[in-house]
């Protein structure tokens, strides 16, 4: 039992090992675009917390998902926490899955590109959408009376820039739309794409509509709020997707490495490598079937036929 343990955590091992250095080269070329869809991580922060400076507490609007859903109040508020906390790591998990398992359908540094740059344009249009027209806070730290519902003014310009966990917890006026139904739709989605197992699928899909009527009955967002981001991300992964080349299928090929770093091998240029990362083959010259035969060289991939020869003839 020992033995066979110790087999399998070495295999493993390795296999982590092969896949951090495929990964590790692919993010040579790409750790620009990665550092700048984290980085706008925070940008988004800073603006969420730069429109709490300017909300102004209200009457709560009138709201037919308000009617229909009880409201959790501030004793069950974790509960849409918890469920939107559950959603997010287990996609964090599954993204890196390829490290451990067999099943390596992509790369996981180009479907966190695809997937960063996704959420980058989702969240620019939700600054221009809350920015453009603020509404009083449904939620019971946002409404009139709560020492959440307002920032003082900032005495330093460095004031505006600190984003920490209480601004995320108790934010206000980031209404239009929901932050938690970007990330949850644009998970959701990313799985339903390149994830393989049909059940899983569908019970993301089934755990995004509770997670649309958690935001809903906890008050954190209004029934528009929530809406708006159902159809605002689908067109945005609709628009990037025709875009962007489709990510290279490895569960097909099989082949562990596919080389993007300027020092090309075989001779191949750095364009040539990047159309097979994207599934598109190169120039068909370049493949041309060599076969030696007879002391011959057969190019253009036709066979020909040669009779043996004696005493060296």
């Amino acid at each position: 039992m020992t033995i066979y343990v110790a087999r399998e955590g070495i295999k493993i091992w390795r296999r982590i090992a092969m896949e951090v250095s495929v990964e590790f080269q692919i993010f040579l070329e790409t750790w620009k675009l990665l550092l700048a869809g984290l980085l706008y991580q925070y940008v988004h922060g800073v603006a969420a917390r730069g429109i709490h400076f300017l909300h102004r507490p209200g009457p709560v609007l009138q709201d037919l998902g308000f009617k229909i859903l009880p409201e959790l109040g501030p004793n069950k508020a974790y509960v849409s926490e918890s469920f939107f906390s559950i959603i997010f790591f287990s996609f964090i998990l599954w993204t890196f899955h390829p490290f451990i398992f067999h099943s390596k359908r992509f790369y996981t540094v180009l479907l966190w590109r695809r997937v960063l740059a996704i959420l980058v344009t989702c969240q620019t249009l939700r600054i221009i959408t809350f920015y453009s027209t603020q509404l009083p806070g449904p939620n019971y730290h946002c409404r009139e009376g709560s020492q959440y519902a307002t920032l003082p003014p900032p005495e330093r310009m460095l004031d505006i820039f600190l984003v920490n966990a209480r601004g995320v917890f108790y934010g206000c006026g980031d209404l239009i739309f929901s932050s938690h139904m970007i990330f949850t739709l644009v998970f959701v989605r990313t799985y339903d794409k390149y994830g393989s197992k049909r059940y899983i699928k569908m019970l993301a899909w089934l755990m995004a509509i509770i997670q649309s009527g958690l935001i809903i009955a906890s008050r954190k967002h209004y029934s528009v709020d929530v809406i708006v981001a159902w159809y605002t991300v689908n067109l945005v992964v609709f628009f990037i997707e025709k875009n962007l080349s489709e990510l290279p299928d490895r569960s097909s090929g099989g082949q562990p490495l596919l080389p993007v770093i300027a020092k090309e091998k075989d001779g191949r240029s750095k364009e040539e490598t990047h159309k097979l990362l994207s599934g598109n083959s190169v120039d068909a010259a370049d493949w041309r079937f060599r076969s030696q035969m007879n002391g011959r060289h057969l190019e253009n991939g036709s066979l020909a036929h040669s009779e043996p020869t004696k005493n060296g003839s």
